[in-house]
């Protein structure tokens, strides 16, 4: 499992992409609070699978179900997510929903590489890329990327992602040369 900290930054990742998908989806509404709202769900979302686990209304909160279950069913997770991403203009829960399902299913990709997996549909699936908490950077770092992937796709027309990747040419090429 990545560590609670990679697990904060991915889910407030994971809520950025949720709030400029509800945004591009028409559902902010007013002042974007609907926008922030997916935002924080994310955020919230993000640790979720963790927290869900933890018997709240025992003293000794200990975990009621075992841990990488139900809670980190990769069905439940997609299927929330396209459910409310395809309520975003409907319902008014919807925006919320989205944000704590994307970053659900960003917890979810985060412990994907570790040996212990993730039950995806069935059976449990592990990349085993590597051991609990040691590559924590590469998750935190992929994950903000693709929120400045998605972000820049639909709110500038991807004009930041193709001056990076020119800019990223150059000096490769630069180096190449050296």
């Amino acid at each position: 499992m990545a560590s609670s900290n990679a697990h904060h930054s991915t889910g407030f990742a994971a809520g950025l992409i949720a709030a400029v998908l509800v945004f591009h989806a028409g559902a902010s509404g007013p002042w974007h609070a609907w926008s922030i709202l997916a935002l924080v769900s994310g955020a919230a979302g993000g640790t979720a699978p963790d927290w869900l686990e933890v018997a709240w209304w025992s003293r000794k909160r200990k975990l009621w179900i075992t841990h990488r279950t139900w809670t980190h069913w990769g069905i439940a997770w997609g299927a929330l997510l396209v459910y409310s991403y395809l309520s975003l203009n409907k319902m008014a829960w919807a925006p919320a929903a989205f944000g704590f399902a994307a970053g659900g299913m960003m917890h979810l990709l985060a412990d994907w590489p570790n040996p212990l997996g993730i039950p995806w549909i069935l059976g449990r699936h592990s990349l085993n890329l590597w051991k609990s908490g040691k590559c924590d950077m590469v998750i935190v770092v992929s994950a903000w990327l693709a929120a400045f992937v998605v972000a820049d796709r639909f709110c500038f027309q991807s004009r930041y992602t193709h001056e990076f990747i020119v800019l990223a040419r150059k000096a490769c090429l630069t180096l190449l040369r050296a």
